[in-house]
């Protein structure tokens, strides 16, 4: 009759052994976790500073208690509608709040009943095609987060809403109604962000959807690489290049992996050397995408505008934790903290 192990070697020594057979192997899981972290990997780890989870917490709490008893979010100042409910959304998930349990839960599924009660039978989130992006963007956001059967089918209709709008439209772009024949810059950077948005939560957009409105981007860019409101010369009543639009460019030339176009090199080159200054009375606009241009362009530049960013909101917060400015303070609000999210990078839309 054989020996069992711990007879073999005594009890002490087996577990002598055993250690130095488990000490083998977490060095050995060591080494190889070691040599992943080597691979281009260039924000897993970062920590989020306190200051700024300290300024996000108190806009989260400030998005809470503005919220209507009908879920809805109005926003003192400016238009409310289902845009700022879908950023609203946006920036209670973007910071890693749970839309199925803890202090922040109900919030966001009252104010997801409210933006789906907003869209009408052809799936249009009015009363324009800025609210519908940015509806639908939140929609594919919240897609993969919620067991909840009405999201599949209210962003299938979102979504095919942005491609027939498109295939009307002669510049195979966008502007503030779905039959609009005219297109803008600011309007098509919603649009075709959701369809991003879409693709990645695994609906269909088509490649030729993506490539004509990419077409359409190049035709509005100038000869110093800066983006037009309506076309390279500038023209509408949106007037020329400004901070935000040069920032959708960026975003939407690394969305299409456009990163060594024409495209992409002079949008990024004019946004980094004056899109603050270009902003205007647009600054959060122009934060909400800067963010976002500079995290999908180049880390180490986010790394510093994201610190001064932070600074200058920290400074600007209000004392109820919001931010005040043209267009409304709950857009404001949102748009800030969607700026602060890249520090989170919960959304899949900013997955790098």
């Amino acid at each position: 009759m054989g020996l069992d192990t711990h007879e073999m070697y005594g009890g002490s020594s087996w577990r002598r052994l055993t250690c130095w057979r488990l000490g083998l192997a977490w060095l050995a899981l060591a080494l190889a976790t070691q040599a992943q972290d080597a691979a281009p990997a260039p924000y897993v780890g970062e920590t989020v500073p306190p200051d700024i989870e300290r300024m996000v917490e108190r806009g989260l709490g400030y998005l809470q208690r503005l919220q209507a008893a009908n879920g809805q979010w109005p926003n003192p100042g400016g238009q409310d509608g289902p845009a700022i409910q879908g950023l609203a959304l946006m920036a209670l998930v973007a910071e890693g709040e749970d839309p199925r349990h803890g202090r922040y839960a109900d919030t966001i599924r009252r104010g997801l009943d409210a933006m789906l009660q907003q869209q009408d039978e052809q799936g249009y989130f009015g009363p324009t095609m800025y609210h519908h992006g940015f509806a639908t963007l939140a929609l594919a956001e919240l897609y993969g987060m919620l067991d909840d059967e009405r999201l599949g089918s209210a962003l299938a209709r979102a979504v095919n809403l942005i491609l027939d709008a498109q295939k009307r439209n002669p510049s195979n772009a966008w502007r503030y109604r779905p039959n609009d024949t005219s297109a803008d810059t600011t309007v098509s950077g919603g649009c075709l962000v959701a369809l991003f948005a879409a693709r990645n939560a695994g609906l269909e957009a088509p490649d030729e959807a993506i490539r004509q409105a990419i077409e359409y981007y190049r035709s509005a860019q100038g000869e110093s690489g800066a983006i037009g409101y309506m076309d390279a010369s500038g023209s509408g009543l949106g007037g020329g290049s400004s901070g935000a639009r040069n920032a959708i460019a960026v975003l939407v030339a690394v969305l299409a992996d456009e990163r060594d176009s024409r495209l992409f090199n002079g949008a990024w080159s004019v946004l980094r050397s004056h899109g603050e200054q270009d902003s205007g009375n647009y600054y959060f606009y122009y934060l909400y995408y800067a963010a976002q241009a500079y995290f999908r362009a180049d880390m180490a530049a986010w790394r510093l505008w994201n610190r001064q960013t932070a600074d200058r909101l920290i400074a600007t917060q209000n004392a109820q934790g919001g931010w005040d400015g043209p267009h409304g303070s709950t857009f404001c609000t949102t748009a800030a903290l969607l700026t602060l999210a890249l520090n989170y990078r919960y959304l899949p839309i900013y997955e790098r």
